[in-house]
């Protein structure tokens, strides 16, 4: 981990959050400290989705969920794609790009989902590690960006060596292989990574707002002219 943090403070990456894949499923999430020296530390919580019971930790009011910097979730299926985009409270939607994409994606889900602050995650070190993957990594790429118009994407490394980790603008670079325009490339490894952070942050500070508005009472004058007109019409 010491590596990954030099490498990355070097290249330009601050704040960095870590991510650590785990094979089981688990009943209680584990507490992550984050580190502010010398970078920032981000916690982050990736959930693999293959059936809606999987989505039950996100719909549950456990506090631990809350305690992470930004929750994602990898939907498997097309049904659970479109839940993670219309309904799930998380911050990032992850997008395989080691395999064919098992659904098509559409043009409503994910309107949604840039209506309501969600990032898109593809990855690149899967690229560089194999030509077959690589392949993949840019047609699911190409299958996104022609839908979400280039919005809300976030270019990030799924590092396993440091080696598998580019700099700034060399990702950026990647991103127009995407499909990406020049500014919404930069903007993947910049600004909408950090809107993705601070949609982390709202999430984990408030749950939703309620707005009441008082109903205005008739005022006692116009009761009276009311009932002046019904006393004229029944002596009409």
């Amino acid at each position: 981990m010491a590596v990954f943090a030099d490498l990355d403070q070097r290249v330009g990456y601050n704040p960095k959050a870590l991510c650590i894949a785990v094979s089981e499923l688990f009943t209680t999430l584990p507490i992550v400290q984050g580190k502010s020296r010398p970078i920032k530390f981000l916690t982050r919580l990736t959930i693999i989705v293959k059936n809606p019971s999987h989505c039950n930790v996100l719909r549950a009011t456990s506090s631990r969920i809350w305690l992470y910097d930004i929750i994602a979730v990898f939907p498997k299926t097309e049904k659970l794609f479109h839940v993670a985009c219309t309904h799930l409270d998380v911050d990032l939607v992850c997008i395989t790009v080691t395999e064919k994409l098992p659904f098509y994606f559409k043009r409503p889900p994910i309107n949604v989902a840039i209506h309501r602050g969600l990032g898109f995650e593809l990855v690149y070190s899967p690229a560089i590690k194999d030509y077959t993957m690589r392949r993949y990594t840019i047609s699911n790429a190409l299958n996104l960006t022609q839908i979400c118009k280039g919005k809300n994407i976030i270019i990030s490394s799924a590092a396993e060596r440091p080696l598998e980790i580019g700099g700034q603008y060399d990702v950026a670079n990647l991103g127009l292989l995407f499909g990406l325009s020049e500014s919404d490339a930069k903007a993947a490894v910049s600004t909408n990574c950090q809107a993705t952070f601070l949609h982390g942050g709202t999430r984990k500070t408030a749950f939703g707002i309620i707005s009441a508005v008082k109903k205005p009472q008739p005022s006692e004058g116009g009761d009276d002219s009311l009932q002046a007109c019904k006393k004229a019409k029944c002596e009409g």
